[in-house]
């Protein structure tokens, strides 16, 4: 998703800063509230040509309203996932260098009043002075103190969302006859409970940043933030489970531990940062900025854990379910059902929430009597760690040839060591517990080396807090420099801006592993790539309001080393490979857009289209047909990228304005795929083809459409919205389309041709959300008051993600690989998904002194 309007503000008051020729903070006497209009919708883009207007992100109405609109849905942008969007800070682009994205929530969740009026977000073709625009946009966030307003300002918040209450206190002294200015905020996020049950949050939030201005032209900036957090998490599971607990919030992540609720998934993240900038006006039409970014970002997440001798703790493990025991679907012979064993099962379920839950106490029994004969840990608890250590540098060159002719050219460079390893949070009374893959004891005896985890250490005893099972580091650095220039001339505004960049990264384990004995320990290989490309693009202002933009780019991009749904690993929790095959990314894109702009009314569409081939996905899941986790890379991946979008605002009066929104688009692969995946269990590699044509782009609604009216009046704002989803797909399971697995099951037609399954999708539909605003004064100071209400109808059956189970609805002898059994419970009819939230709220006050 972009971060257009995650930048934006939701509470009440803000005040435009702006300097005047001195460098000094001037603050508008006319306070700007903001109710449900983005920020963007003010147009108050200084920047902006009086003589062409562009198409862009201050005036589309489409790109400047449609995160807040369609967050409940988790909408993407153009279906492109984070990596595709940029995010700078004072010029830097700070997005991780081994994975392409910017995590918003652990870096600067909470921070409103710093980033609120700070954001300038560039569409895809669109001008901007720090970078070129990536294919889902980028941001920069001016975190320079003179930016900030002077004065106090007290925010309260009470919601019952996934936290209940929020305190924001900031102070901005402007800049003083000395040259310095200060800005701070520090807030605190707080549910005891959220909105789902079992769930908990916890997160305290400053920044501070100052700023010395030296003359007219030097300046110096040093801001530094972090967002401390921990949270319990929701789990998703399938639609038998939300039924059986009468609830589409359904938690299976939680449960009762001597009376007492525990969630088993708890996130905690920090990641302390710093950023200096220095401002060098050389000349009247030449500067320079240079920023340096640092960060070391700390992010951990706990896991319950079981051995293979145990059995699955998780509540809604699918042979606790009652479709396990009967066949609901009436897929299979019916030699399988047993009615009385369903109504049992169905009854546990329904009698008693705790029977739903985590059986915390019966685990702690399990493992005191484990240790009554010397055995192994039964359950225990684990964290996932993905550490950074980050230092980024930007510097870009801004000349005015002349008032018309602007050229820009910068620089990047990153560099990113990134830290990942597993560790024992908690034994559970457990005694003995050895750094050994049980998985694999089955495959090899115990005594093989080959299921030790770490051959120099040995399988001693762990106990908490020691590392377990891999640990490696990940290093990556990039550097990029790019240039643009820009022309204004009659009624055209036309850019070309190009960029070259080159990439390495390698891995060092820690850890030998017994599968690979020679090739996880140390450093491995240094897997390098250059890439770069262009964009070019032109506006035409043909008069009376009318402006068409055009614009196509392509683009090569390297791997990302690791990352949501891609990685440059084979399998870097085990050994140091690359995967096979692996090659830079193409992008081709291409824009068209026409724009309309009377006095009454504001109009956007636009046509895009984009093109990727020699992509490269990753994934690391179980896969059932061969008993063992997979680490699956996917080659040559292609896909398309197309569609229509809307935006218009009529003015039907002075007070009153609707807008409509709207999208058509599809995002799907456009051919089948080399695929390999390694076992887990036995470190071997097999290949194969997945037959994933046309499966879409997944957790995110492809067709969208937004209705909104918009009333104010002495003081007043009221905002209603009714909003529509629709072809919401979920992430398909490469396993269930290997060309292997779909010969096993007997997809096979008449012809002799496959039948490759659909994908699965989640239930769309209609939404209606409200805002209502107002204004006074208190003490000659502005107090605003806002509530935002969601989902107001309560509709509580739309999907807004989830994924396919990747094992197969039967058994496989794992002698021959045949298919052995069909199995009574049907996994492909009961893919995960996540529901939204019914009707919730948020009410914010601020006061401004």
């Amino acid at each position: 998703m972009t971060a257009t309007v995650l930048a934006l503000s939701l509470h009440g008051w803000a005040q435009q800063p702006n300097t005047d020729g001195t460098g000094k903070t001037v603050v508008d006497d006319e306070e700007a509230f903001v109710f449900t209009e983005s920020e963007l919708d003010m147009n108050e883009d200084s920047d902006v040509s009086q003589d062409v207007i562009q198409i862009n992100s201050s005036n589309n109405m489409y790109t400047s309203n449609i995160s807040y609109t369609f967050s409940p849905m988790w909408f993407k942008f153009r279906a492109l996932d984070q990596r595709y969007n940029d995010t700078y800070m004072n010029g830097v682009l700070v997005n991780s260098a081994e994975s392409g994205s910017f995590g918003f929530s652990s870096s600067i969740g909470g921070l409103n009043d710093a980033y609120n009026r700070s954001n300038d977000y560039s569409s895809p073709f669109e001008t901007n002075s720090y970078g070129m625009a990536a294919f889902g946009g980028s941001n920069n966030y001016n975190f320079r103190a003179n930016n900030y307003a002077a004065g106090h300002k007290v925010t309260l918040s009470g919601a019952n969302r996934n936290y209940r209450a929020r305190a924001i206190y900031s102070f901005g002294t402007g800049v003083s006859q000395s040259g310095w200015a200060f800005f701070g905020t520090v807030g605190y996020r707080w549910a005891n409970e959220g909105w789902v049950e079992g769930t908990f949050y916890n997160s305290l939030s400053y920044f501070l940043t100052l700023q010395k201005i030296f003359n007219s032209k030097h300046s110096l900036s040093l801001s530094t933030w972090g967002t401390p957090t921990e949270r319990g998490q929701q789990g998703l599971s399938t639609d038998e489970a939300y039924w059986l607990a009468n609830d589409y919030q359904y938690n299976p992540y939680w449960g009762y531990q001597d009376g007492k609720k525990r969630n088993s998934r708890v996130v905690n993240t920090f990641e302390p940062s710093a950023l200096l900038t220095w401002d060098w006006q050389m000349k009247d039409n030449l500067k320079l900025t240079t920023s340096v970014y640092a960060k070391y970002g700390m992010d951990s997440r706990s896991r319950l854990q079981y051995n293979n001798n145990s059995l699955n703790p998780k509540p809604d493990y699918w042979k606790n379910f009652p479709s396990y025991n009967y066949d609901v679907w009436g897929l299979t012979d019916g030699s399988n059902n047993d009615f009385n064993a369903w109504q049992e099962s169905y009854d546990y379920w329904v009698t008693d929430k705790a029977n739903r839950q985590i059986q915390w106490d019966r685990l702690y029994y399990a493992n005191q009597q484990m240790n009554a004969v010397g055995g192994e840990a039964a359950y225990y608890m684990l964290k996932r760690h993905n550490d950074q250590f980050a230092v980024h540098l930007g510097s870009t060159l801004k000349w005015d040839i002349t008032p018309s002719d602007k050229f820009l050219v910068g620089m990047q460079l990153a560099s990113n060591t990134g830290m990942h390893y597993q560790t024992i949070s908690d034994m559970m009374g457990a005694e003995n517990l050895h750094n050994v893959n049980n998985y694999a004891i089955g495959t090899y005896a115990g005594s093989d080396p080959r299921v030790q985890y770490d051959l120099n250490a040995g399988p001693t005893n762990l106990g908490k807090g020691d590392r377990f099972g891999y640990d490696y580091n990940i290093v990556v650095q990039k550097a990029t420099v790019w240039a643009q220039y820009s022309k204004d001339k009659g009624i055209s505004h036309t850019f070309i801006s190009a960029r070259v960049g080159g990439t390495q990264m390698w891995r060092d384990g820690k850890m030998r592993n017994g599968l690979f004995a020679d090739n996880s320990y140390g450093k491995s290989g240094t897997a390098r790539f250059l890439d770069g490309g262009f964009k070019m693009g032109t506006n035409l202002n043909l008069g009376k309001g009318n402006v068409i933009g055009m614009g196509v780019s392509y683009m090569t991009n390297a791997p990302y080393a690791s990352g949501w749904g891609t990685g440059a690993f084979q399998a870097p929790e085990m050994n140091n490979n690359f995967i096979e095959g692996l090659k830079v990314e193409h992008m081709f894109a291409a824009e068209l857009g026409y724009a309309l702009n009377l006095r009454w009314m504001r109009a956007n569409v636009t046509g895009y289209y984009m093109h990727g081939t020699r992509l490269n996905e990753w994934q690391n899941y179980y896969y059932d047909d061969v008993n063992s986790f997979t680490y699956v890379s996917m080659t040559g991946v292609e896909k398309d990228y197309y569609g229509v979008e809307l935006g218009v605002k009529f003015k039907v009066t002075s007070a009153f304005s609707i807008d409509v929104l709207g999208s058509m688009a599809d995002a799907k692969y456009m051919k089948n795929t080399d695929v390999s995946y390694l076992l887990s269990t036995q470190g071997t590699v097999t290949k194969d083809v997945l037959y994933n044509k046309g499966m879409r782009e997944a957790a995110t609604p492809l067709t969208v459409g937004s209705i909104g009216l918009n009333y104010n009046i002495r003081g007043w704002w009221f905002t209603l919205k009714g909003n529509y989803y629709d072809r919401i797909y979920l992430s398909y399971s490469p396993s269930l389309r290997y060309q292997s697995t779909l010969i096993r099951s007997g997809a096979v037609d008449n012809d002799g041709s496959l039948i490759v399954p659909d994908q699965a999708e989640g239930k769309g539909g209609f939404m209606l959300d409200g805002s209502i605003g107002h204004r006074i004064y208190v003490a000659n100071h502005p107090l605003s008051i806002n509530l935002m209400l969601t989902n107001l109808l309560n509709n509580r059956k739309m999907v807004n993600r989830g994924w396919e189970q990747s094992r197969s609805s039967y058994t496989t002898d794992q002698t021959t690989g045949e298919k052995s059994t069909i199995r009574t419970y049907n996994f492909q009819k009961n893919p995960m998904k996540s529901y939204v939230q019914g009707f919730n709220f948020m009410l914010n006050l601020n006061y401004r002194f």
